[in-house]
C-alpha cells in the first residue's frame, strides 16, 4: 500500500515533537512536502496505536482543537495525556496554542 511509506514518515516526524509541545496535521503534511494531505496525516495518527513511541496526542488541528480525541481509548485520554505534560486544554481547545506550537519546518 502506497500510504504505508507516507505513514512511516509521519511517525518519524511525530516522534520528534517535544514533551509539552503540539503540532498540527497540516504542519506535518507541509514538512513532508504534501501540503494538501493533512487528513492523511490524521489517518496516520489514527493508525499509530501499534507504535507506543508515536505521541499522537500531540498532533491537533490547525486551530489547536483536539479533533482526534475520539480515536483514543476512553472519553478524555488525549486531553489527559496533554495535561500530564503541562498543556492546558479547555473545551477541547489547547490554551496558548501559538506558544506551544512546534513547527517541523522550523525545528527539523
Amino acid at each position: 500500500m502506497a500510504s504505508e511509506g507516507f505513514f512511516e514518515k509521519v511517525y518519524q516526524v511525530a516522534k520528534q515533537i517535544p514533551y509539552g509541545r503540539v503540532t498540527s496535521y497540516g504542519a506535518i503534511a507541509r514538512y513532508l512536502g504534501s501540503a494538501g494531505s493533512a487528513r492523511m496525516v490524521g489517518w496516520a495518527m489514527n493508525g499509530s496505536g501499534k507504535d507506543p513511541d508515536v505521541p499522537a496526542h500531540r498532533v491537533v488541528n490547525k486551530r489547536g482543537l483536539l479533533t482526534g480525541k475520539h480515536h483514543f481509548k476512553g472519553t478524555n485520554l488525549m486531553q489527559q495525556l496533554l495535561e500530564s505534560e503541562g498543556v492546558e486544554v479547555v473545551d477541547n481547545q489547547i490554551q496558548n496554542f501559538e506558544k506551544l506550537f512546534w513547527d517541523p519546518m522550523k525545528e527539523l
